[in-house]
């Protein structure tokens, strides 16, 4: 059976070795770049189905060589590790053409949920847009900007992680499971109180929409309802 294959572009040697280690212990193929130029080269020849790719690098930055790439093809997703924390450098990634990133420093689990997540809805055609609207809300994931009636509210990045998944599964019931693992890599009953006060102050942003509705659905999770029209 074919591995899936990761095209790993991070200049810091000891990180790359260890990242590639654990990705290869997690049954992925792995093969590795020291900056941008040689990450697009082996990009050419290599074929991969992810590219996670350092933004900082020497010779030609993450940024140069994703956007090179997009020349090419926009199949691939692109997951982005970055020490970068202003919001511009996250949102330059995405107009790039990136699909989610990672602030340094990361747990490895964490990298390899992100990593399984964007090949399982790359395998699904599930389009990796950041811009999503239902009825009179929408969501800039990129730039943590939530849309709902009249109001603009800037997110944290687990509240845009949060709203971002319930946003992309309108009237199902998505699993406080299913949200703890996204945001903390476990399920752990620990953080079950720590959603439910995301979901609270969510509940109190969205009250400014007239379509949608943030229900608990008791014991398993919640649900972003459309509300019908009377």
């Amino acid at each position: 059976m074919r591995k899936d294959k990761v095209l790993l572009v991070e200049d810091d040697s000891t990180l790359s070795f260890i990242v590639q280690d654990a990705l290869v212990r997690e049954g992925f193929d792995v093969v590795c770049a020291p900056n941008g130029e040689a990450g697009l080269k082996l990009f050419r020849e290599s074929n991969p189905d992810i590219i996670v790719a350092d933004v900082m690098m020497p010779r030609m930055d993450g940024f140069e060589m994703v956007r090179l790439i997009r020349f090419e093809t926009s199949s691939v997703p692109v997951l982005f590790l970055t020490a970068r924390t202003a919001l511009d450098d996250v949102v330059k990634g995405f107009e790039l053409g990136a699909n989610d990133y990672i602030r340094k420093p990361f747990q490895i689990l964490e990298l390899v949920v992100r990593i399984k997540a964007l090949l399982k809805r790359n395998r699904h055609g599930i389009t990796e847009d950041t811009k999503l609207t239902i009825c009179d809300c929408s969501l800039d994931f990129a730039s943590q900007r939530l849309v709902a009636g009249t109001d603009t509210i800037e997110l944290t990045h687990t509240e845009a992680v949060i709203i971002d998944e319930l946003f992309r599964h309108p009237n199902e019931v998505v699993e406080a499971k299913t949200l703890m693992y996204r945001i903390w890599q476990n399920d752990d009953y620990n953080n079950l109180n720590r959603l439910h006060g995301f979901i609270y102050k969510l509940r109190k942003y969205l009250s400014k929409s007239t379509g949608l509705d943030l229900l608990n659905v008791r014991g398993i999770g919640y649900k972003l309802a459309t509300k019908k029209n009377e």
